[in-house]
């Protein structure tokens, strides 16, 4: 048996790609140190923007004398096949403390009982109501409101993808400011006051964008989170210090920049009229909140406009996440889709003479240690596997490499766990922290690797150029998180600035 392996490993020796892959090998460690330490700036930044940003907002954000001023915002929720959560939404949103919104569903040709739910739940009729067709979507069937819920109303059209369903609903809403909210997701009630700050301390401001928690674990009763808590399985687990580590100090490092180049499609404010100015979401892209966002960085530059679009780091919206491997699977893949056809389409801001930040610093960031990331990485880690079989790279070189790799991975991931703790501080019992913190160090033991294969799949699928056309993508929801209300009405957590929490 030696003897066919040393055969097999002189054979090897002579084979041009393993050849090439044993040049490579100080590229490769050269590429991990850079991502990592580009990482390792982004998380001081975000680290010192924290502090100082609890350091000037401790305190509830306005007093209630002053709530009147601030602008009224039409909230569109797109909801397809969301018939276990989107009641549960729309009650979240209701019990806002935010003075003057509207609620525009837009129920987008679901098969399930998504329309019905709506119409049992809040009493909707459909009404003779003017729709302005400023982006072109998908027929829309009707205009329905509540006499009960008077800001609650619900567009009902064919189905045409996310994109094609916030389109529809910027054509209906009555206001200047538009937020976007995911319909499995819940809002705290001081949450759209928090992401719609900027819009009044700084008139530049163009977009806003908020934190996104994973809400598998924690405690719904009638639309209001009662109880936070962590997921009892691990693959959820591991995507809250994923989110803690990609929001946290990955959005909250670009924000001061200016260079900020995704806000989450499942929590966002703009301004109406500039998104309708840019063509509203692109329906032929799987990305359509990082494409929105680039383009508007694009047009304003191209304008010559003073704006600013920026990043709070308030835990403002919880989202359930995957809990099966098809599903999580599914979404990494369509994730990475969307950001190699957001950087493709919109390539020219990337070192434009008026690009700024985001052209000359983030989008070139995105490109290198986003985009290519996941091949570098899979093909690091295979080629550095076989080059330690085959002899041309030493054992203790090839650990030393899996040891910095998965180091700096749990380094990362510890900091964001501490980053949260530190500020606000949401897990707050011993056992919570503990078990947070062997998550950030578990899953950078085949988790990270895993996934950084699924985004590998996703850029060779766009490479490929594989056309389809661009759905909802799927995600098997288990709404566990929803509970049957109490005899007497669960009290609803305010997060303040500060970290502590109160009814």
């Amino acid at each position: 048996m030696s003897t066919y392996w040393a055969g097999f490993v002189t054979y090897l020796h002579h084979v041009p790609w393993v050849q090439i892959a044993a040049s490579m090998q100080w590229i490769f460690m050269i590429y991990f140190m850079a991502i990592n330490l580009a990482y390792l700036i982004l998380n001081y930044i975000s680290a010192y923007q924290i502090v100082r940003y609890m350091r000037e907002y401790r305190a509830n954000y306005l007093p209630p004398g002053l709530r009147q001023y601030q602008p009224p915002v039409s909230i569109v929720l797109p909801a397809h096949n969301e018939e276990r959560s989107v009641v549960s939404s729309v009650r979240s949103l209701l019990t806002t403390s935010y003075p003057e919104f509207e609620i525009v569903v837009v129920n987008d040709g679901s098969s399930d009982r998504t329309r019905e739910a709506l119409v049992e739940a809040f009493g909707l009729v459909r009404v003779p109501e003017a729709y302005r067709d400023r982006l072109q979507t998908e027929h829309v069937k009707g205009v329905y409101a509540s006499a009960r819920y008077p800001r609650v109303r619900m567009v009902d059209k064919l189905n045409g993808g996310k994109s094609d369903a916030i389109n529809a609903g910027i054509n209906c809403v009555r206001y200047p400011l538009f937020c976007v909210v995911d319909a499995d997701c819940i809002l705290h009630t001081e949450s759209l006051s928090r992401v719609v700050r900027p819009f009044l301390e700084d008139r530049r401001v163009a977009a806003s964008g908020g934190v996104v928690r994973v809400l598998n674990g924690c405690t719904v009763r009638d639309g209001m989170l009662s109880k936070v808590g962590l997921p009892n399985r691990w693959l959820p687990s591991f995507q809250v210090i994923e989110y803690l580590r990609a929001f946290l100090f990955g959005r909250m490092g670009w924000s001061p920049m200016n260079a900020l180049l995704i806000i989450s499609g499942a929590f966002g404010v703009f301004y109406k009229e500039r998104v309708i100015a840019i063509g509203g979401y692109r329906p032929d892209t799987v990305g359509e909140d990082m494409d929105l966002v680039i383009r508007l960085h694009r047009n304003l530059r191209e304008e010559k406009h003073d704006y600013r679009i920026v990043f709070v780091p308030d835990p403002v919206c919880w989202t359930e996440v995957p809990t099966d491997i098809a599903s999580l699977r599914n979404q990494r893949v369509r994730w990475q889709r969307g950001l190699a056809e957001s950087l493709w389409s919109n390539i020219r801001l990337m070192f434009s003479r008026r690009g700024g930040a985001a052209g000359w610093v983030a989008f070139p960031f995105m490109l290198v240690f986003e985009f290519l990331g996941p091949v570098i990485e899979v093909t690091g880690y295979i080629s550095m596997i076989l080059l330690a079989l085959t002899g041309l790279v030493s054992l203790k070189v090839f650990l030393v490499f899996l040891a910095a790799a998965v180091g700096m991975g749990i380094l990362l991931s510890v900091n964001a766990m501490l980053l949260e703790e530190l500020s606000f501080g949401l897990y707050a019992r011993p056992s919570q922290q503990l078990r947070l913190f062997a998550i950030a160090v578990l899953e950078n033991f085949g988790y990270r690797q895993i996934n950084a294969c699924w985004r590998f799949y996703g850029t060779l699928t766009w490479l490929l150029k594989r056309r389809r056309r661009h759905g909802w993508g799927y995600v098997n929801r288990d709404g566990s998180w929803q509970h049957a209300p109490a005899e007497t009405a669960a009290v609803p957590i305010v997060q303040t600035a500060d970290g502590s929490r109160s009814p």
